[in-house]
């Protein structure tokens, strides 16, 4: 594998590591090195290897992430049906560090600053196990979409996704978040192997630009940490501006902040103080100078995964320790509901103002006035068909035909960009609650009246992925309860849910969305 590197980068790159160069630029002819996390909202490490498939393939683990293995090149885990059921994210090993040094706890509340496409945002969801807080944010808005599925995916609860300047977060979340992670914009030099399309983009990623950028997001980002809480800075470049001299300008002008020494094993190696520039250094006292050193950098050239560099940052004062999960009892989910309303009244939760034209054209047909009571209409659902259980309360939330469960300590988000106003249940349609996709993928088979369970080989399964009506006998539906066989079903592959269908008299009309289906 032949990689042609810009000349400016190299020449930095001989100044910088001196007689590790050779070493360094000959795992650019290296095979690059792939990954998967198991999503723990959904299967344990323990269960992994006890399922009925052939999972040793995966069993080479990484060793930095206890529920993540490397993988062949040749193998395609994104076509298994394990995949349309969220149990695993694939992800490149190194980008895993970040958020184990971030040390998440169930209760914490996290925000997961430059977030798409959500595989750390997935990795912390999976830590806090459904409780808390996650607030995952991205200010592209073309990477959205990635970011919502995969947080979908993975059918995580209790994060809501935001479209938005940190400047304009912070100002609704001062002192608010025990844990951030910023996984920062940078020139990128460290994924030049991954992605070689990478370094057709470097000039126009300057370092200058960057380091700029990065100053920006963390003056806003200390503003939102909680006293005591944790921050773990992140970059995929090897830019001594863009890491230690970033990290050593923060502190400097931070005293409340200072750095968390991670130690230098599985090849990472410490950061590099002397690479701080003199001006810099002539801010901080040796304390912080050598502090520095606490950092890391993940070079490709010293364990199995692409340039990475991370800072740990802790802000002065005593942290939140949230109630262990152990303490607590789970119990049927708490959702707070709107109180009822008519159809014709204004609804603060609405999105997206309407057009003027659709508007008049709304009003001209004088719709019969409804009132819409959404608990109850819920609770007509669930009756028949799920039972939620949860830690924590929640409050469910209208936006248009939307509607919305969030965690219930959630600031009002009221003039932000909301890409996501929480797990998105489902819709109401003609005084009906329908349920969504996002619901099916959130629960687990003991929360649904009606499971179809399917092996991953079933054809029956595939016909499902595929999109198609199934038909099976009622005596391989398993029913929670009392109650008919027609109704919503929960297809799952080995118990894992994949989504809905509607059982009709031995038919399964299939309610999996278009986007989701297996190509």
């Amino acid at each position: 594998m032949k990689i042609d590197l810009p000349d400016m980068f190299v020449q930095k790159m001989k100044l910088l590591l001196g007689e590790e160069y050779e070493q360094f630029i000959a795992s650019y002819n290296e095979h690059r090195y792939y990954g998967l996390r198991l999503n723990e909202l959904k299967i344990k490490v323990s269960e992994w290897g006890s399922l009925p498939e052939d999972t040793q393939t995966y069993q080479a683990q990484i060793p930095w992430c206890e529920s993540a293995y490397y993988y062949n090149e040749d193998i395609r885990p994104g076509k298994h049906p394990y995949y349309h059921a969220g149990l695993y994210y694939i992800q490149e090993p190194s980008a895993m560090v970040p958020v184990e040094l971030l040390d998440v706890q169930p209760g914490h509340r996290v925000l997961d600053l430059c977030a798409a496409p959500g595989g750390k945002s997935t990795q912390i969801a999976s830590k806090l196990q459904q409780q808390g807080t996650l607030v995952s944010n991205d200010i592209a808005t073309e990477r959205l979409k990635p970011l919502i599925k995969n947080l979908e995916l993975a059918g995580v609860r209790n994060a809501v996704v935001l479209n938005e300047h940190p400047a304009n977060i912070a100002k609704r979340f001062i002192g608010w978040f025990d844990r951030i992670l910023v996984d920062a914009p940078c020139s990128g030099e460290g994924m030049f192997r991954k992605q070689p399309a990478m370094i057709e983009e470097w000039n126009s990623y300057s370092v200058e630009r960057c380091s700029n950028m990065q100053r920006e997001i963390l003056e806003e980002l200390a503003l939102m940490l909680a006293p005591g809480g944790r921050m773990v800075y992140s970059t995929c470049t090897f830019s001594p501006e863009e890491n230690e001299e970033q990290i050593a300008q923060f502190i400097a002008q931070h005293p409340e902040f200072s750095i968390v020494p991670i130690e230098p094993k599985f090849g990472w190696t410490s950061g590099k103080p002397q690479w701080v520039s003199a001006e810099t250094k002539a801010m901080l006292d040796e304390e912080q100078m050598q502090s520095i050193a606490g950092t890391i950098r993940l070079w490709p050239h010293h364990m199995k995964g692409e340039g990475h560099f991370v800072a740990v940052l802790r802000k002065q004062g005593e942290p939140y320790i949230p109630p262990q999960q152990a303490d607590q009892e789970l119990s049927e989910l708490r959702i707070a509901w709107p109180e009822p309303f008519h159809n014709n009244e204004h609804n603060r939760y609405q999105s997206k103002p309407k057009a003027k034209q659709a508007v008049q054209k709304q009003q001209s047909k004088k719709p019969k006035t409804t009132e819409i009571n959404l608990q109850m209409l819920w609770q007509q659902f669930q009756q028949d068909n799920v039972l939620l259980t949860g830690y924590e309360p929640m409050r469910a939330v209208l936006i248009g035909d939307r509607v919305f469960v969030q965690p219930y300590e959630l600031p009002n988000l009221d003039g932000l960009k909301v890409a996501r106003a929480g797990w998105m249940i489902g819709e109401i349609k003609n005084n009906k609650f329908l349920p969504y996709h996002p619901l099916a993928m959130g629960i687990r088979p003991e929360e649904a009246t009606r499971v179809l369970s399917l092996s991953p080989d079933s054809e029956l399964l595939l016909r499902y992925l595929r999109g198609e009506t199934i038909f099976v006998k009622e005596e391989q539906l398993q029913i929670n309860g009392e109650l008919k066989c027609n109704g919503f079903v929960l297809v799952c592959v080995n118990r894992f849910p994949v989504g809905f269908g509607k059982y009709m008299d031995g038919m399964i009309k299939n309610e999996l969305p278009a986007g989701w289906r297996m190509m």
